[in-house]
């Protein structure tokens, strides 16, 4: 019977309290701003064009250094177990 009561009658209080809210703010009236467009127009351009960018060398290390060197080459010689095969 509670459980009737709790899920018919006081769950649906908010649900009423949201629509009351929602019929509310759907009857105001937009306030006219004093010769602003209340921050949400175009933003102003810029009086002079942008310059292009130069390209910049990529970076390198953790403080820009120069590349590090390449490691060392290691040859393996493969031994041979059972002598050379025929």
């Amino acid at each position: 019977m509670w459980t009737f009561l709790w899920l018919m009658v006081f769950l649906k209080i908010p649900i009423v309290g949201l629509f009351l809210i929602v019929r509310w703010a759907v009857k105001q009236t937009p306030e006219t701003a004093g010769g602003e467009d209340g921050g949400i127009g175009p933003l102003p351009r810029h009086p002079h064009r942008p310059r292009p960018s130069r390209p910049r060398p990529p970076r390198r290390g953790p403080h820009g250094g120069g590349a590090p060197p390449s490691p060392p080459r290691v040859r393996t010689v493969a031994a041979l177990r059972h002598g050379p095969r025929v």
